[in-house]
């Protein structure tokens, strides 16, 4: 995942880790060699474009909507196709009164016409205080509640992991985040929610319980699932 700073020359840029405490629990209950939390890219202004999330300051907000509206207008006298000036003038609309694109729920439809357009407030786009700016753990956390995005866990033996993927996301593309042998050879899912994996006293304890579920490839993943994929190698 790559976070773009937009006007903020305080921030490190380059991998940070971000802590998840639901991580550190996993790992008090099931033992293994290594412990991994989620990693992000911070990167400058000039990555806005390639980013999947912006964090920008209250007082540079307008900056990114005016370079928007600025497009969208330039857009709108080149004589576009009606479906795609209707687009348009939903986005000048809502640009208009400072509001970001991204807040006025674009259909998969109408964003897939839109595509290569690069706009910066299509994106998940995250307004933060110089106080927050102090505490990049807090702040990277925020970043990742606001941008819809949740954790899934992996325990035991080599590593306790915590894996970064979008809300929504399937059980067969969950996989494929760890690794595309494992997305191809798909045959289920073995997954204890997190509260049943606490409240249980660890993975052992929560299967015996009988909390551990087999899904299929379209679950939806949900935030600190711990999951076991089976698949054919």
């Amino acid at each position: 995942m790559k976070i773009s700073a937009f006007a903020i020359s305080e921030i490190a840029l380059g991998k940070h880790n971000v802590k998840d405490t639901r991580l550190d629990q996993a790992d008090k209950l099931v033992k293994a060699k290594k412990k991994t939390y989620p990693q992000v890219e911070l990167v400058g202004q000039d990555g806005a474009f390639e980013a999947d999330v912006i964090i920008v300051p209250e007082a540079s907000k307008m900056d990114l909507i005016l370079q928007d509206l600025d497009f969208v207008e330039t857009r709108l006298t080149k004589a576009p196709a009606e479906n795609e000036k209707i687009i348009l003038n939903k986005m000048k609309a809502a640009l208009e009164k400072e509001e970001f694109i991204s807040s006025i729920g674009l259909s998969a439809a109408e964003k897939e016409i839109i595509s290569g357009y690069g706009l910066l407030t299509l994106k998940p786009v995250v307004v933060v205080n110089k106080e927050e700016l102090e505490d990049l753990g807090g702040l990277l956390a925020k970043v990742l509640a606001q941008s819809e995005y949740i954790c899934f866990l992996t325990v035991g033996d080599k590593e306790n992991r915590a894996w970064l993927i979008k809300k929504g996301t399937t059980a067969w593309e969950a996989a494929g985040v760890i690794h595309s042998d494992i997305q191809q050879g798909f045959i289920r899912a073995e997954i204890i929610s997190f509260s049943d994996f606490i409240s249980s006293g660890g993975e052992t304890q929560a299967k015996q319980a009988g909390k551990m579920r087999l899904e299929l490839k379209d679950y939806v993943m949900q935030d600190a699932d711990l999951v076991n994929f089976r698949f054919n190698k």
